[in-house]
């Protein structure tokens, strides 16, 4: 028999509360200021088959891409009471090197510590994914302007961690070895192993108390509910063929004004999305694997929905997407990745929006700072080793309920900034600024918000990395607006590559200028009805 509305919110509510003490227990007991402080971590709650169950509301390229990969991991191992499988590898569930994860099951008739005698398949997995600043790579943060992805770090298919409940210690100092802080790394490690036995105890009591019939029963209820509120989200798409298309700044290595196109097709049964047209992977790390481009995709389609919409599996069954296998957003294997899931993802974000914003003028916001502004930076000395790695917000686009916020993160990421107080006690660096950057938005009737500027001095010698884009190609406006101010990166005053490694010296001083929101709407009196007519640059309809 369907659960009532009331127990069905109550039961959505208890998966989704077991999600934000995984994170809690993760957050809490970890190490490294990159999942402690800026929080660059996520968890969710997934069915004996893989299918999405629910997720806290942590990092959308991590949860997508999972919700994505899931069941062919789950499908490809063995698994049996007590076992934690972890994996990195981005081309079997993963996303790029740095973000590890953990995955364990949950049996039906499992005890409150999650173990369990009895025979079968699970009834559940836990999850957890959190980004290690220092997975093994040759440059320090791990994020290297690499052409392969062996050059990216430590590479970890789906295997065992813990087996039957037994640390596999061998295997877990192998991955610390390869570390510059195998302390840190350690810490980081038991953190997401306890996120995810508190998950297995919180699940296993609601599995018990329930029947795994019953709890079963409301999950085929949850996914129908989800399904219901994504197709009646859906159809205020007006039927027909949006088209549209964006580029990346570069990969790196040479390759510039790098293509990202899509056809949305809206229909009654649902949308779909054609990726053909985008540009072959390129020899940088801007390539992604297709979980990343989905994670993308679902995102902007869960931003049209209510609020109480449940992230399961349900939600996204009227959404498809393909890509050719060997473009940027399918690449094949060796293709280098670590900018993929950061920077090309969140392009990923405006190229649909763009189609969207011509079929539902009236909610699509312009583009947003458009990249994460990836900095990694380390010693390289073994005497001295330290790993750092943060992403810096800039300008969210303004929309036609509101001008842009200044100096967030936007679309595929969430993470806090580090405080200024643990950076300068844990590393050999100063913050010399840290401002919003006035009037980088974009001009329009609601404006853009501001991007940021961050300068950093180095009080030692370090090896630096920046995975930056929208240097050369702007967050565009809509409906009118102006484009947002495109970013800047300089070293002691002189203009920098938007990827680029270098070396610096004690004294130098690194500032990141990152891009400001698109603006919405024209400046003029004309009527706000006639507003929302005008189409972004560079789209086109086909209805």
């Amino acid at each position: 028999m369907p659960l009532d509305p009331i127990d069905l919110g109550l039961f959505a509510s208890r998966l989704n509360a077991l999600c934000d003490e995984m994170g809690a227990v993760l957050r809490n007991a970890a190490f490294s200021p990159n999942i402690r402080d800026r929080l660059d971590f996520s968890c969710a709650v997934f069915d004996g088959q893989g299918g999405l169950c629910a997720q806290a509301a942590h990092i959308p390229v991590h949860l997508g891409s999972m919700a994505y990969a899931m069941a062919d991991v789950v499908a490809a191992l063995d698994w049996s009471p007590g076992d934690m499988v972890v994996l990195n590898d981005p081309y079997l569930g993963g996303t790029h090197l740095p973000d590890v994860t953990l995955i364990a099951p949950l049996y039906a008739a499992a005890a409150a510590r999650g173990r369990s005698d009895q025979d079968g398949a699970p009834i559940a997995f836990l999850v957890n994914r959190a980004h290690h600043a220092d997975i093994g790579a040759s440059s320090p943060g791990s994020m290297p302007l690499a052409r392969t992805l062996a050059e990216e770090g430590l590479i970890l298919p789906p295997t065992h961690l813990i087996r039957g409940g037994v640390l596999q210690t061998e295997f877990l100092e192998g991955i610390l070895g390869a570390t510059r802080n195998p302390g840190d790394a350690r810490g980081d490690f038991f953190a997401q192993i306890g996120a995810n036995r508190a998950g297995l105890a919180r699940l296993g009591t609601l599995v018990d108390g329930m029947g795994a019939a019953a709890y079963r029963g409301a999950l085929d209820d949850l996914n129908d509910y989800g399904e219901r509120l994504a197709r009646a989200a859906l159809a205020v798409l007006p039927p027909g063929l949006y088209r549209y298309e964006d580029w990346m700044d570069d990969d790196g290595q040479g390759t510039r004004d790098i293509p990202i196109q899509v056809a949305m097709t809206v229909s009654a049964g649902g949308v779909h999305l054609d990726f053909s047209g985008t540009a072959p992977q390129v020899p940088g790390n801007i390539n992604c694997p297709l979980s990343v481009a989905a994670a993308a995709v679902l995102y902007c389609f869960r931003c049209l929905m209510p609020p109480q919409t449940p992230a399961c599996a349900g939600t996204f069954r009227p959404i498809a997407l393909t890509a050719p296998v060997g473009c940027l957003l399918n690449a094949r294997r060796p293709a280098a990745v670590a900018a993929g899931n950061v920077e090309t993802s969140t392009r990923v974000v405006d190229v649909v929006l763009g189609a969207l914003a011509q079929a539902v003028p009236e909610r699509i916001p312009a583009a947003s700072h458009g990249s994460m502004n990836n900095l990694a930076m380390g010693s390289t000395d073994p005497a001295a080793p330290w790993d750092y790695y943060e992403t810096i917000g800039g300008g969210m686009g303004a929309g036609p309920a509101g001008g842009g916020w200044s100096g967030v993160q936007t679309h595929m990421t969430n993470t806090l900034n580090t405080p200024i107080e643990v950076l300068e006690s844990r590393y050999p660096l100063r913050v010399t600024r840290y401002a919003l950057r006035r009037g980088s938005g974009g001009a329009g009737q609601r404006p853009g918000g501001d991007g940021l500027i961050r300068e950093i001095a180095f009080l030692a010698p370090a090896q630096v990395t920046l995975l930056t884009e929208r240097r050369r190609h702007a967050p565009w406006g809509s409906g009118g607006g102006a484009d947002g101010a495109a970013g800047v990166n300089r070293l002691n005053g002189r203009d920098l590559p938007g990827k680029v490694t270098l070396t610096v010296a004690a004294g130098d001083r690194l500032r990141l200028e990152t891009p400001g929101g698109g603006g919405w709407g024209a400046e003029d009196d004309c009527a706000a009805e006639e507003r929302v007519q005008l189409r972004p640059i560079r789209g086109l309809s086909e209805k």
